[in-house]
């Protein structure tokens, strides 16, 4: 029997096998300065007062290559960041949304193309002030191209569910013909919200944690902390002169965080932490499969995190325009220099970030509580981070 042929196989696939592993370890090697620099980076922005602590994460499609914690979740108590502190991650509650509104189109639930009116009724006769009325679609919604008005903060805070916010938002009409122009709209997320309820016959909670957060292991992401949960939450700050101050969760208006008492805001109400939101970016990055179960079809992926917006000047910094609920980098520049082109992602209101380069096979997330900064998308604390781990 002839067995040079198969013997001769077994070095050759070892040898393939080790180079994998020393390319690997050589990858490593060369982040690894890189890498500790984020740490530096951050200890300096503590010094200047900009923040108190920080968690950063840098990842790849299938792993983690930093993961830190460094200065205060609490300054008067002196309790220490840690690597699973809470974090009220805001607007990165809307790439959420809109994921579960992309699922709910592949069940075939749902068009983004479909009017807003086929499923809340109260929205199909929207008109701007000069009486005309215009059709708002998903996509609008999902684009921030709807037009549609806020809610006031005392109609907010005043109601309990989905269904009791969005009846305020029939009230008013469209600041504008939708489709015209790029506003930033917290109604449009929040309406998407209640249709998930609708087309799913779940409570938008109950969808999410069914269909991303249990089988995605977001063990740490919720509307509700338990009071364990809260009990890990980073404190907020404000700067005063050049010292920092608490400054409490306003969007939650004085209603405790543990409590069901408050509707499950779809554009900004998730509390979450840095290795949790990594889980649902590596699903993403790897177009919608983790672990072997698939969320999502790959060209949904593609559609939702490309540019949908058209040519409408789109904020918060320059240089991007939007996809189904993602800000997408359209021309890197400023604060988004270091980043590919279409690179996505999202920031929260207290400076929380997080990005997917899909070119660089990088995720990058920040976690910090910082109530007010001038722009959480263009603070000094992300670029300080993102020149750190990205060079």
């Amino acid at each position: 029997m002839n067995t040079s042929h198969r013997i001769g196989k077994i070095p050759l696939a070892l040898g393939i096998l080790l180079g994998l592993v020393a390319m690997s370890a050589l990858s490593r090697a060369e982040d690894a300065p890189r890498l500790a620099a984020i740490d530096q980076a951050m200890q300096q922005q503590i010094a200047q007062h900009e923040i108190a602590g920080a968690v950063t994460l840098v990842a790849t499609h299938n792993s983690v290559l930093h993961l830190s914690a460094v200065g205060q979740a609490d300054i008067a108590n002196h309790k220490p960041m840690k690597t699973d502190s809470l974090f009220w991650i805001a607007s990165m509650t809307k790439p959420i949304t809109a994921t579960a509104i992309m699922m709910l189109e592949e069940q075939g639930k749902l068009s983004v193309d479909d009017p807003v009116g086929k499923y809340i009724p109260e929205l199909a006769h929207l008109k701007t002030k000069d009486g005309v009325e215009h059709v708002v679609t998903l996509k609008h919604l999902l684009t921030h191209s709807s037009g549609m008005a806020e809610a006031s903060s005392a109609e907010a805070h005043s109601s309990k569910n989905l269904e009791q916010l969005i009846a305020h938002y029939t009230e008013r009409p469209l600041l504008f013909v939708p489709g015209s122009k790029w506003q930033y709209c917290q109604a449009g997320i929040n309406t998407l919200g209640r249709i998930i309820e609708i087309v799913s016959g779940q409570s938008y909670p109950d969808f999410l944690q069914q269909h991303l957060f249990t089988p995605l292991g977001m063990k740490d992401t919720t509307f509700y902390p338990t009071q364990e949960q809260a009990d890990r939450l980073a404190v907020s700050y404000k700067r005063v002169g050049d010292q920092l101050e608490p400054a409490p969760i306003a969007m939650f208006g004085g209603v405790p965080l543990t409590s069901h008492d408050r509707y499950p805001a779809p554009n900004g109400g998730l509390f979450s932490t840095a290795p949790d939101y990594c889980r649902f970016c590596q699903m993403i990055i790897n177009e919608g499969t983790l672990d072997g179960h698939q969320y999502l079809k790959r060209e949904t992926v593609e559609k939702m995190t490309s540019v949908q917006s058209g040519d409408l000047k789109t904020g918060f910094t320059p240089g991007n325009g939007w996809g189904l609920g993602w800000c997408v980098v359209r021309e890197p520049q400023g604060i988004t220099a270091m980043l590919s082109p279409g690179t996505h992602g999202h920031g929260g209101a207290y400076g929380t970030q997080a990005w997917i380069d899909s070119k660089a096979d990088r995720i990058y997330i920040l976690m910090v509580q910082r109530a007010d900064f001038p722009n959480s998308d263009a603070s000094p604390t992300r670029l300080a981070f993102q020149q750190a781990a990205a060079h």
